[in-house]
C-alpha cells in the first residue's frame, strides 16, 4: 500500500514540476527582450526543473490508481516544498544570494506573502523582477488549480488535490460539476481581473512592463513591486485607487465573481455575509485610522489622510503589502491595529491570506449562540449563512479546530523566533506578516528580513509556507494516524 502511495504521489509532484517548468518562459523571453543577460541562468533553471519533473514522474507513468484526500494532503506539501527550492534558482544562479536568502525570496513569492530580502530593485536585471512578480500570480490562485484545469487526462483524483489547496472553509462548493471545469473557469477569471488590471495600470501612467509586472502582484495579493519604492514610486493617487479595487477584488472570493458574470449584476457582492463583515471592517478600521491621523495632523489633510488610510487598510487586511506610506511611524496603536487586521485576511476562496473571513464570520455566530444558549438552556440554535440550510456541526469543529491550531502554531513560531534573539516587536510582527502572507512588518523588518539572522530567516520561511496551506495541511502529516495506511 506504501509502494503504490508513493508511486502515486511521485507521479503527481512530478507533473506539475514539468508544469511548473513553463514558469521560466516568461522571463526568458523579457531577458531577450532587454538583453540583460539573464537568458542562460533561466534556461538552466528551465532545464533543471524539466529534468527533476521527469525522473519523478517517467517510472510511475503507467501509475493510473485513483488519489485519495489523504494523498493530497501529501501531494501539496511536497510540491509546495519542491517548488519552494526550484523557484529558488534563478536567485542563486544570478544575483549570487545566500541558500537561505534565495529560498526566502523564492517562498515569499509562491506563497505572495511579498516580504523580501533584496534592496536595490531599480538596479536589477528586468527578466528577474518579472519572474518576481511572475511567482506571486501562479501561486496566488495555486499551482494545483491550475494544474487540475489544463491536464484533466492526468487520471489521478483531481478532488483531493482541490480540497487540500484551496483556500478558505467552503471547500466543498464547485462552480461546475466538473472539477476540471472548475478550475478553469477559476483561473479565466483570474486571468481576466489581471488583464483588466495591467490595461487600467498602463493608461492611468504605467509603462507596460510595469503594468503587467504590478498587475501579477496586485490581483494575486502578493505585493512585490519593481521599486524600491513600491507604488509610491509613480506619485499617482489614481494607481494607487487602481491597486485599491483591484486588491479588494482579488481579496473576494471567486465563486462571487463567476455568480456576478453569470447574473451580471454586482447585487450578489451585497447580499453576501462574509463580503459584507469584509468590507464593514475595512470601513471601521479606516474611520479610525483617518480620525487618529488627522488629530495628530491638526485636521488639514482630511483627503490624503483618507487615502493614505483606505490605501494601507485595504493593502493590509487583503495580504497584498503594497506600502505608499510608513505605517509603522504611524502615531499610538495604528500600527498594531494593522498587524491585527492581516491576521483577518480576505474571503475565502481568495488570492488573499490570513485566517479568512468566514472563518471570523462564523467565530462570531458561535460566540453568539452560545450566548444565546447560556440564556435559554433548552433552546436549539443553528449557524446559517446567506441563508441557506444550517452549518454541518463537522464544518463549525473544522473552524474551530483551525483558529486552534493557528493560534498554537503562531505562539510556537512566535517564541523560536525570540528565542533566537529577536526583539518581541520584530518578532511578532516577522510571524505574523509571514504566516498572513501579508509582507511588511514592524521593528527590523519594517521594509526588508535582510537583517535577520539565518535561523530566523529559517522560521520565517516555515511560517509562509504553513500560513500558505492553512496550517492543518502541514500538521496534518505529523499524525501518526496518518502514516499508518
Amino acid at each position: 500500500m506504501r509502494v503504490k502511495r508513493f508511486s502515486k504521489v511521485s507521479k503527481t509532484v512530478g507533473l506539475l514540476c514539468l508544469l511548473f517548468s513553463v514558469i521560466f518562459v516568461p522571463p526568458i523571453i523579457v531577458s531577450y527582450i532587454y538583453h540583460d543577460g539573464t537568458l542562460p541562468q533561466f534556461a538552466e533553471s528551465l532545464l533543471l526543473t524539466f529534468v527533476l519533473g521527469i525522473i519523478l514522474w517517467l517510472p510511475f507513468k503507467a501509475n493510473g490508481a485513483e488519489l485519495y484526500r489523504r494523498d493530497g494532503f501529501l501531494i501539496i506539501v511536497l510540491v509546495w516544498l519542491a517548488l519552494s527550492f526550484i523557484s529558488s534558482i534563478p536567485f542563486d544562479l544570478i544575483l549570487h544570494t545566500s541558500v537561505i536568502d534565495s529560498l526566502f525570496e523564492a517562498v515569499s513569492g509562491v506563497t505572495t506573502t511579498g516580504a523580501t530580502v533584496l534592496s536595490g530593485l531599480d538596479d536589477m536585471p528586468p527578466s528577474l523582477l518579472f519572474y518576481r512578480q511572475e511567482l506571486q500570480w501562479f501561486g496566488g490562485m495555486g499551482l494545483i488549480v491550475l494544474a487540475v484545469a489544463v491536464i484533466p487526462q492526468l487520471g489521478i483524483g483531481g478532488m483531493s488535490i482541490y480540497k487540500a489547496e484551496v483556500p478558505g472553509v467552503m471547500k466543498e462548493e464547485k462552480l461546475t460539476p466538473r472539477l476540471s471545469k472548475t478550475a478553469s473557469i477559476l483561473w479565466k477569471m483570474y486571468l481576466g481581473l489581471t488583464l483588466s488590471c495591467a490595461i487600467a495600470y498602463w493608461l492611468a501612467g504605467m509603462s507596460i512592463y510595469d503594468a503587467i509586472s504590478h498587475s501579477l502582484a496586485t490581483v494575486s495579493t502578493g505585493g512585490f513591486s519593481t521599486h524600491d519604492m513600491s507604488l509610491n514610486y509613480f506619485h499617482s493617487s489614481i494607481i494607487d485607487e487602481i491597486a485599491i479595487v483591484f486588491m479588494l477584488l482579488g481579496a473576494i472570493n471567486f465563486s462571487l465573481h463567476f455568480i456576478v458574470l453569470r447574473e451580471r449584476s454586482i447585487k450578489a457582492y451585497f447580499q453576501d455575509e462574509e463580503v459584507k463583515l469584509f468590507l464593514v471592517i475595512i470601513f471601521g478600521t479606516v474611520m479610525l485610522i483617518a480620525f487618529s491621523l488627522e488629530y495628530f495632523d491638526g485636521f488639514h489633510q482630511l483627503f490624503k489622510d483618507t487615502l493614505d488610510s483606505v490605501f494601507t487598510v485595504v493593502s493590509m487586511i487583503t495580504s497584498t503589502g503594497f506600502v505608499t506610506e510608513d505605517y509603522s511611524i504611524w502615531p499610538l496603536f495604528i500600527p498594531f491595529l494593522l498587524m491585527l487586521i492581516g491576521f483577518v485576511g480576505g474571503c475565502g476562496g481568495s488570492t488573499a491570506g490570513g485566517m479568512k473571513v468566514m472563518r471570523i464570520l462564523i467565530l462570531f455566530k458561535l460566540v453568539n449562540r452560545e450566548m444565546k444558549r447560556l440564556l435559554h438552556p433548552r433552546g436549539i440554535f443553528h449557524i446559517r449563512l446567506n441563508g441557506r440550510a444550517k452549518l454541518q456541526d463537522r464544518t463549525l469543529q473544522s473552524v474551530f479546530g483551525f483558529f486552534s491550531l493557528y493560534i498554537a502554531s503562531f505562539s510556537v513560531l512566535l517564541l523560536l523566533m525570540m528565542a533566537d534573539g529577536v526583539d518581541q516587536v520584530t518578532a511578532f510582527s516577522a510571524i505574523a506578516t509571514c504566516m498572513n502572507n501579508m509582507g511588511p512588518g514592524l521593528g527590523e523588518v519594517t521594509s526588508s528580513f535582510a537583517g535577520l539572522d539565518d535561523s530566523a530567516k529559517i522560521i520565517s520561511v516555515a511560517s509562509m509556507l504553513l500560513g500558505r496551506l492553512e496550517v492543518v495541511s502541514v500538521l496534518v502529516l505529523l499524525s501518526p494516524e496518518y502514516w499508518k495506511v
